[in-house]
This record gives structure tokens, sequence and C-alpha cells, in this order.
């Protein structure tokens, strides 16, 4: 089968489309021809060697797939050859086939599509447990959403509404601030001047919950822009500079930074994510959560769509189609 492969860290411009053999079921596994495949930063950073865990080389990136079961173990119960499902697996889901164990399959109901399958499993799965458990966000608080306009950020403007909050929205463009109100936001704010942007939004009150996926400048920003007892989510650093937190703010200002990663939490609370996952794919069954796909490309042009990602030009979803 045809895979993307990462022979070495390198830069996202070194992955090859090549040759790579086709995964087998056996005991738990579960084998999945790709109908759909999600494309995410963290990908990006894993074949450049900058992500928290390094695998041995060479080896398939990717994290998401939806299609049909054409295998299965010996030991899985829950799904069977034939079945429409989307799978999480940390690495090889940039290929053709790709095998993930039992308990990180789900089977697809029916009408949901493929590539919004694959938002909900990453993208929006992120920021629902960042809302959720990491920063328990309540009904009429105020929730500021960095990135508004991105993957992680539409998942979390609309989540923050389903949640019953007031949702501002921060993108780099009055293009993908339209994005974002359109997703829901009751406000939109650009970078510049965010402190005194967010003051004035929330009338000097701060904010309740942050997310932040960008790092940087603007997280600085956000870090005197909190209100008393809130909570600052650190989701990623797409910015490029992992800010240093002057940690005298959370004392006298009474909020605490909380750190968000959703690939650990799906391995060390696997029904907690499950249940999460029931969630979501109920609002997106009853339209109150809709990814926007901006498009989908062929498998071959992973490092293209992966380099567009990284330099913040995307908006929405990338997906890859073998």
């Amino acid at each position: 089968m045809k895979a993307i492969v990462a022979r070495d860290f390198a830069p996202i411009e070194k992955l090859v489309y090549a040759d790579w053999p086709e995964p087998e079921a056996s005991g738990d596994i579960v084998v999945v021809e790709a109908e759909a495949i999600g494309v995410n930063y963290p990908d990006g950073l894993l074949v450049q060697g900058l992500y928290q865990s390094k695998p041995p080389t060479p080896f398939v990136p990717g994290m998401e797939v939806a299609g049909r079961v054409t295998a299965v173990g010996e030991k899985v119960k829950s799904v069977k050859i034939g079945d429409r499902v989307a799978a999480i697996s940390s690495l090889g889901s940039y290929a053709e086939k790709v095998a993930a164990p039992e308990r990180s399959v789900m089977k697809l109901p029916d009408g949901m599509d493929a590539a919004d399958a694959c938002a909900l499993l990453c993208g929006y799965s992120t920021s629902h447990y960042a809302l959720k458990q990491r920063g328990q966000l309540q009904p009429g608080e105020t929730l500021c959403v960095l990135g508004a306009s991105g993957a992680t950020g539409i998942a979390a403007v609309q989540i923050g509404k389903v949640m019953g909050a007031r949702v501002i929205g921060v993108a780099s463009s009055e293009e993908k601030r339209k994005l974002a109100r359109e997703a829901g936001a009751d406000e939109t704010l650009g970078y510049e001047n965010l402190k005194d942007a967010l003051k004035q939004a929330t009338g000097g009150k701060g904010v309740d919950v942050a997310y932040d996926p960008v790092g940087g400048d603007a997280f600085d920003a956000l870090s005197r822009s909190m209100g008393w007892g809130g909570r600052l989510l650190v989701i990623g650093f797409a910015s490029g500079r992992i800010p240093q937190f002057p940690v005298n703010l959370a004392l006298v200002k009474g909020y605490s930074v909380v750190g968000v990663f959703w690939g650990d939490f799906t391995r060390r609370e696997p029904k907690a994510f499950q249940a999460n996952m029931q969630e979501l794919v109920g609002w997106y069954m009853e339209g109150k959560v809709k990814p926007l796909i901006e498009g989908t490309y062929p498998l071959a042009d992973a490092a293209r769509v992966l380099e567009r990602i990284h330099s913040r030009g995307a908006v929405g979803k990338l997906v890859l189609r073998p």
C-alpha cells in the first residue's frame, strides 16, 4: 500500500509518498481502509522531532482515520468487517490502511461524513476535554478562544456556545474573524492590543476561561487579562514561542494556568474519553456542532498540507483522501 513516510526526523518537506507494509489484524487490532484522514498540527511537530514523544524511524505519521473495517483480530468484539468506523492511533494514519486497537475505534452513525468524523476525533475532542474537564466551563462565563478560525479553535467556539458561555473569538484577519462569528462567537477581536481589547470586552472583569493554542505574545496578553478564579488553558504554541509565565500574576489575580494534553488523557482515562466522544457525536447528530472542512487533498500531498497548517494559513479542518 501507499503511505506518507518520515524516514528520519526532518523538515516537513522531507516526507515521502512511498510503499509501506500493509497492517495485519491480530489480537485486539482493527484494520481500517481509509476514506478520510485528518491532518493535525502535532503531526508536523512529530515528523520534525519536536513533539513530546519520538517514535523510532522510519514511521508513518497521523492520528485519525475514518473508513471501513477490512480485518479484525480474534479478540475484537465491538466491530466487524464492513462497518464504517473512525479510529485514533498514535501513528500510522497517513496511509491507505490503518491499524488501531479496538478501544480507540468507534462505529459511525448513519449519515456521518468521514471527514467530519476525523474532525471530531482530535480537534473537537481536544477542545471538549479542555473546556469540560480542564476548564470546567460554566454557563454564563466568558470564554476567550485564540486561533478561533483554526480546526480546534472553531471547535472551541462551538462547544463553548453549547456549554452556555459567552464566547470571544480571537483571529488574525477579518476573514478569519468572520469564520469565528459564523461558528457562533458573540464577539471577535484581533491580536493587536489584545489586553486592552479584552478588558473592554469584559467590562474590566477579565476572562473566565481562556483557550490558547497559540502561545507567544498572545499568551502574554491573556495572562494579564484573566478574571478572578479564571482558568487559562495551555493547548499549544502555534506561534513558535513557548512563553515564560510570571507566576506572580496567578497569585495576585487569583487564576489558574492549566495544561491540556489530550493524547495522554485518551490513554489514562479511556472511559472518560469514550463518554466525551458519545456526547460530541450526539451534539453533531443534533446539529449543535458542525466541523468546517476547508478542503480535502490527495494523500500524496500530505507534506504540502501540513506545511500550510504550520504556516498558520489554514482555516477549519484539512483532510487527506487516498
